[in-house]
C-alpha cells in the first residue's frame, strides 16, 4: 500500500517554519539570545553544569542521615517503652540502618573527588553517628543495655525505692 501525503492544511494550524509573502519583517531575537557564542562556551558551561549538578547530589546523599534524624525521633516516640516484638525491632532497625550505611560509606561516595570530597564524607558520617546515637538512648531508656552493676553480676540486687514522691507529697 503506498502512502498518499496529505499536504491540505487545517484551519487551526500554524506554519512557523516557512516564511509567508505578505510577512517579510524578521522577529528580533530574544532578551539574552546572541548568535556569536562559541561553541567551547556551551560546551564548558554544559560540563560547569554537570558538574554543578553532581556536587548537588552528592551533598543530597551526604545530608541525607541528618534528614532522617526528625524521622527516627517520631519513630522512637511511636514505639514507646514497652518491650514487646514490635518496639524492638523498630529500634532494632534505627541502629541497624546507619550500621550499614557506616561500613559502605566508600562505595557510597566512590564517584567523589575534589576539595568537597572529604566534607561530605564527615557530615554523611556524623548524620549516621547522631542515628546510633538516638538508638542506643532508646534502647537504654526501654532498659535493654546493662547500664547497672546488677545487671552484670548475679549476687547484687538491683536498687529499691525508699520513698515515692506523687503530686508534690512524699509518701513512705
Amino acid at each position: 500500500m503506498a502512502q498518499v501525503k496529505n499536504n491540505k492544511k487545517l484551519k487551526w494550524s500554524l506554519d512557523y517554519n516557512t516564511k509567508s509573502r505578505s510577512q517579510s519583517v524578521d522577529i528580533p531575537s530574544p532578551p539574552g539570545y546572541s548568535q556569536s557564542l562559541s561553541s567551547s562556551y556551551v560546551e564548558s558551561s554544559k560540563d560547569s553544569d554537570s558538574n554543578l549538578l553532581l556536587i548537588k547530589k552528592l551533598w543530597d546523599v551526604a545530608l541525607g542521615p541528618l534528614k532522617q534524624v526528625p524521622m527516627n525521633l517520631f519513630i522512637m516516640y511511636m514505639a514507646g517503652n514497652s518491650i514487646s516484638i514490635f518496639p524492638i525491632m523498630m529500634v532494632g532497625m534505627l541502629i541497624v540502618r546507619p550500621v550499614k550505611a557506616l561500613f559502605s560509606t566508600q562505595s557510597t561516595f566512590k564517584i567523589v573527588e575534589g576539595t568537597q570530597a572529604v566534607g561530605q564524607k564527615i557530615v554523611y558520617m556524623f548524620g549516621n553517628v547522631v542515628n546510633i546515637l538516638l538508638a542506643l538512648y532508646k534502647f537504654q531508656s526501654m532498659g535493654l543495655l546493662p547500664t547497672h552493676s546488677s545487671d552484670w553480676l548475679a549476687f547484687e540486687e538491683p536498687l529499691t525505692r525508699v520513698e515515692h514522691i506523687g503530686g508534690g507529697l512524699s509518701m513512705l
